[in-house]
């Protein structure tokens, strides 16, 4: 006998629709608390879904496990103990300091499925990353999209291969020694296929760019907040994730005493240690507020780390020369020195893009500086620019190399955006498929319109919903090996390397960091004990008043006695002689 059991205070009535039985309607009972159970008879991949008071429309569980059919359609059996690992020596791994690599299943391989990311598994462990952080991968409607519009957040998207594949998937990383990290989005649900403020108040009056807001305040909240706990737990103690990231959580808006992010970040370390490995879980903020990451004894919520968009910005900005939304206080050399020495360049200072005051200052003396992610690309960062162009396609490899060398050799836990690597010539466009015609024009129009207003042009502006931008936005693996690209992707597998053989790269403490820079010669050096990480981001020859032995360069410097001439756009990453005694 099976029990099927779902949380639904608003309707008066609820019925079980089961496929494959005598009867397929039963009548389910409620308890106070507004749960509704019925114990049927079911085969262990029985199709169900629920009626709710009169209308005839079967909906999914809103904790399915399964869609075979897409989240409009019934719901189906998984369980999770009859799963095949065979990760049982897998003792976890922490994040901090580690590499991370975001990647989109869709896009990541020309099949876009958990088992075909698995034939690259060998790939990234010879890069040599410590982690793999998957896109969202819950159900959401179509068979493609980025993710962020999910619906059924216990499900796994199935074009993607289902629960099983994603066993497969993280199964094979642990096998490798990779970490795996599990975006997920509690923030607000997706237009299409959200069917949950039928069965009760899962929706609060607020808002946020993305849509509704989630009631985590409201009355009625105490199950909705359990239902999201519930779900990201789910994901580590079922799947054997070892974290998640966690969307957006500024438009988590949450007036309680505990926040729920402290709440699930207490829940998470007690299953950390019911299951005897670390567990990670990484915010999405755009607060620069350190709370976040500090621990709950100390009066923060006690989060792992957290991404930190103004190191993006101020790297970015200074190699690349763009300036306009965001990056309009980013660009000078004195703004990256300042965000690499300090982790937030905004800390109570006036942001121009926002015109009012952001952040707070980061306490660097009890912070370490690998609760923050350094990156040069992430999926917003390229997908929300209004053509997807990465970088590669508009930088040159030199400074493609200086970028990374700031962000792996930097004290920041680090993390790459698939691809990037090797300066991956294929964008990352925004992709959508979202069945209703009206929904799939107003996607389209949408973002037309929101770029048209910056100064692009509408028609250059990809459709979402053509499925050609999905398909231009699939890695081109065949690039890995040749000419530029072969040489970039060296450069990232040896400063990946270093940044794990080095002691003095190890060192999380911002305290100890210099960083000195010439801002009418355009060069920076950070300095890392006896390692000196020199970068000329001129187009001009420049000598930098830096020498020791070259560890690693792109272009060849000319090292002197007391200088050292650097090309233009390159680097080289030097230790000085020890000090004599």
């Amino acid at each position: 006998m099976t029990e099927f059991r779902v949380w639904a205070p608003k309707p008066e009535r609820v019925r079980l629709y089961l496929d494959g039985t005598d009867g397929a309607v039963h009548e389910m009972r409620r308890s106070d608390d507004g749960w509704w159970r019925a114990t049927v008879e079911a085969p262990p991949d029985a199709r169900y879904g629920y009626l709710l008071d009169d209308d005839p429309t079967v909906l999914p569980d809103p904790r399915s496990a399964r869609q075979p059919d897409g989240v409009h359609e019934r719901s189906q059996l998984w369980d999770a103990d009859s799963a095949t690992w065979t990760d049982t020596g897998w003792s976890g791994r922490p994040i901090e300091g580690a590499v991370i690599y975001e990647l989109h299943v869709g896009t990541f391989t020309p099949a876009g499925t958990f088992d075909s990311a698995i034939d690259k598994l060998d790939y990234l462990v010879e890069l040599g990353v410590d982690f793999v952080e998957l896109m969202p991968i819950n159900s959401f409607s179509g068979p493609y999209g980025w993710g962020y519009d999910g619906v059924l957040w216990y499900s796994v998207h199935e074009p993607y291969g289902g629960p099983d594949g994603l066993v497969r998937f993280v199964d094979a990383c642990h096998a490798r020694g990779l970490g795996v990290l599990i975006d997920a989005v509690f923030n607000h649900l997706g237009p299409s296929g959200n069917y949950l403020p039928k069965f009760g108040p899962y929706l609060s009056s607020a808002s946020n760019p993305w849509g509704e807001g989630i009631n985590i305040a409201d009355a009625d909240s105490d199950e909705v907040r359990r239902y999201i706990i519930g779900c990201a737990l789910r994901w580590m103690r079922d799947f054997h994730a070892d974290g998640l990231r966690l969307d957006a959580v500024h438009a988590l808006v949450d007036t309680t005493a505990i926040h729920i992010l402290e709440e699930l970040a207490a829940e998470t370390d007690s299953l950390s240690t019911q299951l005897g490995r670390p567990l990670s879980l990484i915010a999405e903020s755009d607060l620069n507020d350190a709370r976040l990451i500090t621990p709950r004894d100390q009066g923060g919520y006690g989060l792992t780390a957290q991404w930190d968009d103004d190191i993006h910005h101020a790297i970015h900005a200074a190699v690349s020369g763009e300036r306009q939304g965001y990056y309009a206080d980013f660009g000078s050399l004195a703004s990256l020195a300042q965000t690499l020495r300090h982790g937030f360049f905004h800390a109570g200072t006036y942001s121009s893009f926002r015109r009012r005051r952001h952040g707070r200052p980061l306490d660097t003396a009890r912070v370490p500086a690998t609760r923050l992610l350094a990156y040069t690309c992430t999926h917003d960062q390229v997908g929300n620019r209004a053509l997807g162009d990465r970088p590669s396609q508009n930088l040159t490899p030199g400074q493609l190399a200086i970028k990374a060398a700031l962000a792996l050799a930097s004290p920041y836990t680090a993390m790459l955006f698939m691809g990037e690597e090797w300066g991956a010539s294929t964008p990352f466009q925004f992709f959508s498929s979202h069945p209703e015609p009206e929904l799939a024009r107003a996607t389209a129009e949408g973002r037309k319109a929101e770029f048209a207003e910056h100064g692009w042009d509408a028609d250059d502006i990809p459709d979402p919903q053509d499925p050609e931008t999905f398909q231009r936005s699939k890695l081109n693996w065949a690039e890995v090996g040749t000419g530029e690209h072969a040489r970039l992707h060296r450069v990232y597998r040896e400063l990946i390397a270093l940044r794990h053989s080095e002691p003095e790269l190890a060192d999380p403490w911002l305290g100890h960091l210099v960083v000195d820079y010439d801002e009418d010669q355009r060069w920076i050096v950070v300095r890392r004990g006896r390692l000196a990480i020199a970068c000329n981001l001129g187009t001009e020859p420049t000598s930098v008043p830096v020498t020791g032995e070259v560890v690693l360069a792109f272009e060849a410097p000319n090292v002197g006695g007391e200088a050292t001439e650097l090309p233009a756009h390159s680097f080289a990453l030097l230790r000085s002689p020890r000090e004599q005694t």
